[in-house]
């Protein structure tokens, strides 16, 4: 499969693992954010020019991504997560199930990673009382990784992507 990018790097992006399940499944179990998000990372990352280290942040990635969709998605649906890459850069595509509320939220999360200030944001989000904001983990991402972030109304879910470049080299 092959896709062209449209969150800014050029070229075509080419698909190295999906999953695709249940979204009951995947939520039933918080644990599952970070069983998947290591299992997809290691899968991916065996030709990277320190797999070890490659794999550890791709891990970390994965998961603040799939920890957002546990903490908001719809009742029911599939939830899939696509890892494409060109050279150095990674995209990660996952496809969320939602009502309105979960597409307002991931269209407000997104528009927020974008601000100028979302270093700030996110550090004000960090020593904040009360409950975690739930889009920290896209703040995270964006001011930690630089990901750059997009999200698309599909119908009866949502494409939240994910681009980023996690090595300076690639093999």
């Amino acid at each position: 499969m092959t896709t062209d990018s449209s969150a800014g790097t050029k070229g075509s992006f080419e698909a190295l693992i999906s999953i695709d399940m249940d979204i009951g499944a995947f939520v039933s179990d918080w644990a599952y954010c970070d069983r998947l998000s290591t299992y997809v990372a290691r899968m991916v990352s065996h030709n990277r020019t320190d797999s070890l280290l490659y794999a550890n942040l791709l891990s970390s990635v994965l998961n603040e991504l799939m920890e957002t969709v546990h903490r908001a998605h719809g009742p029911a649906g599939r939830f899939a997560c696509t890892l494409l890459r060109n050279g150095r850069h990674d995209r990660i595509e996952l496809t969320i199930p939602n009502h309105a509320v979960e597409a307002d939220f991931y269209g407000r999360a997104v528009a927020a990673v974008r601000r100028a200030n979302v270093a700030e944001q996110y550090r004000s989000a960090l020593f904040r009382e009360g409950p975690l904001d739930p889009a920290i983990g896209l703040m995270e991402l964006a001011v930690d990784y630089n990901a750059r972030l997009d999200v698309e109304a599909t119908g009866d879910a949502v494409r939240l992507t994910a681009e980023l470049t996690l090595e300076e080299t690639a093999p």
